[in-house]
């Protein structure tokens, strides 16, 4: 499965790579990667949710998530788009496909997918180079990550994205392969789905060692369950860096600040 995937997302998207000069990216972290990539000058469009790095600050906005400008995108005369699925609906990624503009589509499952992107794009913008040393230092940490926070038994971890209602990730979302990269494994890891809804009741059965959320509040109503091991041992933590929401080349220290967070004695 991966090995398929992996050969797609390295596969030019029509024929030999011409050179590009207007890029429009249609994800903030497809925007980031550009940017860390030193090629933020091919960028004439991006697609917002969130802050924006200072380098791509005053670039034409195409819309925002699941919203997106066709008219507008079209007036920038894009001769590279960078979609990952999720940003945009069913309807107009057909209407994106339609209009035949070369177009890279990424969608990372794991941290080593994430590496072989960068390094895909960077030759999508006729700057090769740029992705082998920027995806080379990338999986050099990796490496050292692995190697300091390996367990024989990798701690059991409920991440939690939302309360109200419950929601967790999957096995297939990377942020999943980040928790084990940090020598732990997500208690719903079993979910095909990237954001499955669960219950109370589930978290209670698989009885995590560690809850992991972006919000106080979210942490706190765990409190209550004192039969759950991350309760009891008072492993309730805040995951304040927003960076594991962005598969962008930053989400390796992302993910080495996460393993600190969950391992902070090693």
């Amino acid at each position: 499965m991966h090995a398929a995937w992996l050969a797609v997302l390295l596969l030019a998207v029509s024929g030999s790579v011409a050179a590009v000069e207007r890029v429009v990216s249609l994800a903030p972290s497809l925007s980031e990667i550009v940017v860390e990539l030193g090629s933020a000058d091919l960028l004439v469009g991006v697609l917002d949710a969130g802050e924006r790095p200072a380098e791509i600050q005053d670039l034409p906005s195409v819309g925002r998530y699941g919203q997106l400008d066709m008219e507008r995108l079209l007036s920038l005369k894009p001769d590279l788009l960078l979609l990952w699925p999720g940003s945009v609906g069913p309807a107009q990624r057909e209407q994106l496909k339609n209009l035949n503009i070369p177009t890279y589509v990424a969608e990372p499952h794991d941290l080593d997918q994430l590496a072989a992107q960068i390094e895909a794009i960077a030759t999508q913008l006729g700057r090769p180079e740029r992705g082998v040393s920027l995806a080379t230092g990338l999986r050099q940490r990796l490496t050292e990550l692995r190697q300091r926070y390996r367990r024989d038994q990798p701690l059991r971890v409920f991440y939690q994205v939302w309360d109200r209602p419950l929601y967790t990730i999957g096995g297939e979302q990377i942020i999943s392969n980040a928790l084990e990269v940090c020598g732990a494994r997500n208690v719903f890891g079993d979910q095909a789905l990237a954001a499955p809804q669960v219950s109370v009741e589930a978290v209670l059965q698989r009885n995590p060692q560690v809850i992991l959320a972006g919000d106080q509040a979210q942490l706190d109503a765990w409190k209550t369950w004192g039969q759950v091991e991350a309760v009891a041992k008072g492993q309730l933590l805040l995951v304040a860096d927003k960076g594991l929401e962005r598969p962008s080349g930053q989400m390796i220290e992302a993910t080495a600040k996460l393993c600190q967070l969950i391992a902070p004695d090693r």
